[in-house]
C-alpha cells in the first residue's frame, strides 16, 4: 500500500470530480489516498501529502489555472523525490470531429513548460463539463459559432485505465 496525494485546481467542480474519481479508483486498488484542493497562494506550505502525487487542474485558456501552476513552481525540486502523475481537464471532446482532433494533438506550452519541470511518469488529458454559464458571452457566441456541444464529456472508462496504470506502477 501507498500512501498518494491527489491534489487539483477547479473552478466549476469537473475536475474535482475526476481527481474524487482516481482517488477512489486508487482506494479500491488498496492504497491510502488524501485528495485536496491545491491551495491559491502558497501560504502555509508544508509537506507534499504522500509518497505519491497526481496533480490535475482545469485548462482555461491554454493553461492550468494559477494555484496549480504556482503549486507545481513552488515545488518542483521537491516533487522529483516521489512518483508524480499530472492530467489536465480541458473541452477538446465538446468541439466537433476535425477540431477536436487538432485539439487533442496540439501542444500547450505553458502546460507543456510544467510537465517539463516536473517530469511526471505521465500527463493525460481528459475532456470535463462545459455548460452556457461557464463561458462569457463572447466565447458562448464563439463556442456556439464553432458547432461545439455543451454537456458533460468526462470518460469515465478513460479515468479509470489510467488510475488502474497508476495503482499497477505504484505496486510495481
Amino acid at each position: 500500500m501507498v500512501s498518494v496525494g491527489v491534489l487539483y485546481a477547479s473552478e466549476h467542480h469537473s475536475t474535482q470530480e475526476i481527481a474524487d474519481r482516481i482517488g477512489e479508483r486508487l482506494r479500491l486498488r488498496g492504497h491510502h489516498v488524501e485528495i485536496q484542493a491545491l491551495p491559491t497562494s502558497s501560504e502555509g506550505q508544508g509537506p507534499l501529502p504522500g509518497d505519491a502525487l497526481v496533480l490535475g487542474s482545469a485548462v482555461h485558456d491554454g493553461a492550468w489555472l494559477p494555484a496549480a501552476e504556482g503549486f507545481v513552481r513552488s515545488n518542483a525540486d521537491r516533487m522529483g523525490d516521489q512518483p508524480t502523475w499530472m492530467f489536465s481537464v480541458g473541452m477538446a471532446a465538446a468541439l466537433p470531429g476535425p477540431l477536436r482532433r487538432l485539439a487533442e494533438r496540439k501542444v500547450q506550452p505553458r502546460i507543456a513548460a510544467l510537465v517539463e519541470v516536473v517530469r511526471p511518469r505521465d500527463h493525460r488529458r481528459f475532456s470535463g463539463v462545459i455548460r452556457r454559464e461557464h463561458l462569457d458571452r463572447k466565447g458562448a457566441l464563439l463556442f456556439r459559432l464553432l458547432g461545439c456541444r455543451y454537456g458533460d464529456h468526462r470518460d469515465g472508462v478513460a479515468i479509470d485505465a489510467w488510475a488502474d496504470d497508476i495503482a499497477r506502477e505504484l505496486e510495481a
